[in-house]
């Protein structure tokens, strides 16, 4: 039994096309900050006190709608305080949220957090 090995074809015969490119994705059309709502520019002030007061528990967080991200904030509090361990990490990021939130402007807060569902930081 021989093997015979295929002998390559010549490239004209067999001509490679790259894909067809695909449309890239149409980006969203930028909101323009006047149309933000009061409720909507309110929440900074609201969610960077709550930051500030209660945020080891992740309360500013569920007040934002992220409640995977308050989730972990509350867990991690209650697990550090059954662990006789202060929960003091978690507050010093409630902390620093609460203070970005306070010092970004309306408009940069809602585009951020509210439109952008940026969940930290």
């Amino acid at each position: 039994m021989s093997e015979e090995t295929p002998t390559p074809e010549p490239e004209s015969a067999n001509p490679q096309t790259p894909p067809p490119a695909s449309e890239p994705p149409a980006a969203a059309a930028p909101v323009d900050p006047s149309s933000y709502t009061k409720e909507q520019k309110d929440k900074k002030l609201i969610s960077g006190i709550l930051a500030i007061l209660l945020g080891a528990l992740g309360v500013h967080k569920f007040y934002l709608g992220y409640t995977t991200e308050g989730i972990i904030m509350l867990a991690v509090s209650v697990v550090g305080s059954f662990l006789c361990f202060p929960p003091a990490a978690v507050g010093i990021v409630a902390l620093i949220e609460g203070i970005i939130y306070l010092t970004k402007t309306d408009e940069e807060f809602v585009a951020t957090y509210v439109v952008g569902r940026k969940g930290w930081f």
